[in-house]
């Protein structure tokens, strides 16, 4: 006798009634599309993926799953490295993938709103003929959302100059985890009161959902001229870095690529001509008017003689520009071909103590098995270091994140944080004691309930959580603290 399926629960239906049937998915297969985001050590499938194509459809999903008692959490294009977009208590996810629409450009007034599923670098492409950009640009900035962005404020290569996503966004419209919809800021830069959009950028989708976004676009650059480096040791590419900025020069991105990262990408189709004999390569580009860039070349080039450069190649078109970059930019997948899965940490340090913190790296990457690459954006001292693994192999996961707690371990020792760009999400809960005391956690716990008072939005993100949430995968016990936790008079700081 053939048993009959089970019932779908009450909301599912509900869902399905609202949104259409095509706007909901449920089957296993289609859940086992969403189960992690690309950090793959964490994975967690939803109960069903919703596609909504409004700030009303968002609304609506809310309110059904608060009736309901149901989790949910909002999605863009899943690029995320920390496990931010991923059902740990299984629920609703919300995909933001259709609200895809440029809303508006206001080239006279310098900014443009758009719906949070927009792809980062197609606004770009939008406003670059009439000589705008928007200047935050991730790795994965031909895929990655803005909506996605704000969530986690994102970095990118450029931020050394232009700041991360926060510095970029002036207005969010939300849909509340309570399900009501109200709107920080807006299209003036200046708004009065409390700095509320400031506040939601970078909260890790635990404070509502935008369905709306205000960002400023950025006159391009008269000039840019962008200069690769190539070093026989990594200390003096690092402190290269450190002179640059000690010289008074304010580069709109400087990059660091190890061996190990240049040889994969010079065996791939993304070949970009980087040495492959070089211990590191530097990539550096200024950009502004045209009246001192020269001076500054000129100076860098200067610079990085005197730390024994072997070569020095300075763009001298667009085609070379984009060359050099294009190597950079495919850091990350190339390393795909090293084994199954990769895991892409993301700590920071001070400038100044970039050649111990990569020393050290090395040393617990090699004391795990591991031959760790390094790729980073040195200019604001935002290591990467990469770990690639057999992903079907418990023991090999279970290795995977025990080097990286110990590489985050490394860069709060040195004065660092466990996130530069990533966000904390599922990956580094647990360690958010090793630069926060109780205090300064409540007190961000406190500001998170009046947003989000069932935490039924993206739970089990950000702060550390009961390990019995986790209905799978593998975990790291906390630690305690090695060193004084800052307090948030300091505004989180280390001394």
């Amino acid at each position: 006798m053939v048993s009959s399926p089970s019932p779908s629960p009450a909301w599912l239906e509900e869902l399905k009634q609202l949104l259409g049937a095509d706007a909901v998915l449920s089957q296993p297969e289609d859940l086992l599309v969403y189960e992690s985001d690309s950090l793959t050590l964490r994975r967690h499938a939803p109960q069903a993926i919703v596609f909504p194509r409004s700030t009303e459809d968002v609304q609506r999903i809310v309110r059904t799953c608060v009736k309901h008692g149901v989790p949910f959490l909002p999605r863009g294009a899943g690029t995320g490295i920390s496990g931010g977009a991923v059902a740990v208590r299984g629920g609703v996810l919300i995909e933001c993938a259709r609200m895809k629409r440029i809303l508006e450009i206001d080239l006279e007034n310098r900014f443009a709103v758009v719906e949070p599923g927009v792809v980062n670098l197609d606004l770009t492409r939008a406003v670059s003929a009439a000589g705008f950009h928007y200047a935050p640009d991730p790795s994965s900035q031909s895929t990655c959302t803005i909506g996605g962005n704000v969530a986690e404020n994102s970095g990118g290569p450029h931020c050394l100059k232009y700041g991360a996503t926060t510095q970029h966004v002036i207005g969010v419209e939300v849909v509340l985890p309570t399900g009501d919809v109200v709107r920080f800021g807006g299209p003036v830069i200046d708004s009065p009161g409390y700095d509320l959009t400031g506040v939601f950028v970078g909260s890790e989708g635990t404070m509502g959902i935008a369905t709306r976004i205000w960002v400023k676009l950025t006159p391009l650059p008269q000039i840019v001229r962008t200069m690769l480096a190539s070093f026989r040791t990594m200390d003096a590419s690092a402190n290269a870095v450190s002179d640059i900025i000690a010289a008074g020069i304010l580069p709109a991105a400087m990059e660091i690529l190890d061996r190990m990262t240049i040889q994969v990408i010079e065996a791939s189709v993304y070949r970009a001509g980087y040495p492959t004999d070089a211990d590191a390569v530097l990539l550096v580009e200024v950009d502004g008017a045209a009246a001192g860039i020269e001076r500054a070349v000129s100076s860098i080039v200067t610079i990085l003689k005197a730390r024994a450069a072997i070569a020095i190649e300075v763009a001298r078109d667009e085609e070379a520009r984009q060359r050099l970059w294009g190597g950079r930019k495919s850091a990350f997948g190339v390393m795909g071909r090293m084994n199954t899965d990769i895991y892409v940490l993301d700590g920071v340090v001070p400038r100044s103590r970039l050649p111990e913190a990569l020393r050290r790296v090395t040393a617990v990457g090699a004391r795990h098995g591991f031959e760790v690459s390094n790729v980073f954006h040195a200019g604001d001292g935002n290591l990467h270091p990469i770990l690639t693994f057999d992903g079907r192999k418990a023991e090999d996961r279970e290795r995977a994140m025990r080097a990286g707690e110990e590489i985050l371990r490394v860069c709060v020792e040195l004065g660092g944080a466990i996130t530069g760009e990533h966000g904390v999400g599922l990956e580094k809960n647990e360690f958010m004691p090793w630069t926060f005391d109780e205090h300064d956690l409540a007190v961000m716990k406190s500001v998170r309930d009046i947003f989000n008072p069932a935490d039924l939005c993206n739970p089990g993100k950000v702060f550390p959580t009961p390990r019995c949430i986790e209905a799978k995968g593998t975990s790291i016990p906390s630690t305690p603290p090695t060193r004084r936790a800052p307090s948030l008079a300091t505004g989180g700081r280390q001394p």
